[in-house]
């Protein structure tokens, strides 16, 4: 049975989360709440060389060593042998439900996906396949001679000297790409090869959240360029690595760059006020777009720039800390004072500790709760609306999380060799370990599940219920709009699909009539 994904408590930090407003469900409901539907997939294959999950965690693809040859298994159906199966690949859909890899076969590559096998080329570019947001198209560079183009879902594309970032539209509807000729660089948008230039910024190429509005950035004659929707923008002496963005509903773009020895934020056309640096990954829109805002440097000092307005200056501000609550209306940040940290929250410090966990700053759907992990001496705590919460050893990876009303969180955390979920402020059973990837809440939010294990076994436990006994958990627990839980496990050699199915309430009566023993039937009213 292969090692499955355990967290471990980190001597680092790790994202948390904390307390909540509703009770959780009485664990003696848990299981009788649920039916337990087991699908076995086939054998859990050994000789493994690497193994792949989808987003949802619900499909698993491992490449298998048979002999000199190689394949892939897909939950648990092998596939065709290779001479090789190349890295980077197995890629699932982001809906999980597809799948592709590159194979070598004498001498050549070729693309497999959903099972069927594509033609067979010189190479196929590194990083491709690529699926659509949507799952329903693919895409990938492909090499005949010495000529590269892009194979769009089965038909081939025209030749270039080199292609390269292929992108698909968040709708899916459009694809660009990186391509040469010659010394010069072009974006192909939609089939048509764009204006050339010197070069083309590699991961610059980025679509608008609507599909309508697509920008990059480009080099000319010494200097960069962003290229927006197809006109040039001003000259500069860079642009910042990262920093192209739009806001979330297409209207407004930015981006970082440098003016001689400066930086500096242009929105929209206009450059700001400059800088000794402008923060990579700081500068965000908030999610209706109206507001903007981007870590910079001056002096020693660091501050946040929001809407064009300086805030107060710190030693640090931390990286990709920058936040906007869902309505747009707060904004959280982590800044260093001196040896210790802190959370900013509307411009209102917060309570310093020795750090804050990078990543773990997390503002509630509803934008009004706000949760962080902190460091005080040997010790790991979550903060959660200023308040507290109890010192652990440390906290486990795959927090924090809130249920999707806000009203609720949970977090996995541990004392001494044992581990344990907090949800709603309450410390759940004792484990010997918490699976990668919980916990979850249903999307009702009344229910939360994570994964387990003690001693020698593994399992999913469901509001405080421990679920049946595995040999590992390899993906999941996941819930569906329907509340029902999906994940993988394997048992006796064998993989298994494992569902609770959420059980139907019996259908009470709702007009006159006489109680109804169990297991009787009602009686037909003649009217």
């Amino acid at each position: 049975m292969r090692t499955m994904r355990v967290l471990a408590l980190l001597g680092i930090f790790a994202p948390v989360a904390v307390c909540g407003a509703e009770s959780p469900q009485a664990a003696g409901d848990a299981a009788a709440s649920y039916k337990v539907e087991e699908v076995p997939l086939g054998p859990m294959p050994s000789n493994v060389l690497g193994t792949t999950f989808s987003k949802d965690g619900c499909h698993v693809a491992f490449v298998v060593a048979n002999g000199d040859k190689q394949l892939v298994v897909l939950d648990g159906q092998a596939g065709p042998e290779y001479d090789g199966i190349l890295q980077g690949t197995p890629v699932f859909s982001p809906d999980g439900k597809r799948v592709a890899y590159v194979a070598a076969k004498g001498g050549k590559q070729l693309v497999v996906i959903d099972g069927q096998e594509g033609p067979e080329y010189d190479g196929i570019l590194e990083g491709t396949p690529v699926f659509s947001p949507d799952g329903k198209r693919v895409a990938y560079g492909a090499k005949k001679g010495d000529k590269w183009f892009v194979v769009l879902d089965g038909q081939e594309g025209p030749e270039y000297d080199g292609i390269g970032d292929i992108v698909f539209s968040p709708g899916g509807k459009r694809v660009a790409y990186m391509a040469g000729k010659g010394d010069k660089r072009f974006v192909v948008l939609d089939g048509q090869a764009g204006p050339e230039y010197e070069g083309i910024l590699g991961g610059t190429l980025v679509f608008s959240p609507d599909g309508k509005r697509v920008a990059y950035g480009a080099g000319k004659g010494g200097k960069q360029l962003v290229v927006l929707d197809g006109q040039e923008g001003p000259e500069y002496d860079g642009i910042l690595e990262g920093s192209l963005v739009f806001s979330p509903d297409g209207k407004r773009v930015a981006y970082g760059a440098k003016k001689g020895e400066k930086w500096l934020v242009v929105i929209d056309g206009r450059a700001g006020p400059e800088y000794d640096l402008i923060g990579e990954g700081t500068l965000v829109f908030s999610p209706d777009g109206k507001r903007v805002a981007y870590g910079a440097k001056k002096g020693g000092k660091q501050f946040v720039v929001l809407d064009g307005q300086e805030g107060p200056e710190y030693d640090g501000i931390g990286g990709g800390s920058l936040q906007f609550s869902p309505d747009g209306k707060r904004m959280a940040y982590t800044a260093m004072k001196g040896k210790t940290w802190c959370v900013v929250l509307d411009g209102q410090e917060g309570p310093e500790y020795d750090g804050i966990g990078e990543g773990t700053l997390f503002v509630s759907p509803d934008g009004k709760r706000v949760a962080y992990m902190a460091q005080k001496g040997g010790k790991q705590l979550v903060v959660i609306d200023g308040q507290a919460g109890p010192e652990y050893d440390g906290i486990v990876v795959g927090g924090p999380v809130f249920s999707p009303d806000g009203k609720r969180m949970a977090y996995g955390t541990g004392k001494g060799e044992k581990r344990f979920v907090v949800v709603d402020g309450q410390a759940g059973p004792d484990y010997d370990g918490i699976v990668v990837g919980g916990p979850v809440f249903s999307p009702d939010g009344k229910r939360v599940a994570y994964g387990a294990q003690k001693g020698e076994k593994w399992f999913v436990v469901i509001d405080g219920q421990a679920g049946p006994d595995y040999d590992g958990v390899l993906g999941g627990p996941v819930f569906s709009p329907d509340g029902t839980l999906e994940y993988l496990a394997g048992k006796a050699g064998t993989l298994f699909r494992v569902k609770h199915v959420p059980a139907v309430e019996p259908r009470q009566p709702t007009g006159p009539g006489v109680p109804v023993e169990p297991g009787a039937r009602p009686a037909r009213v003649e009217k």
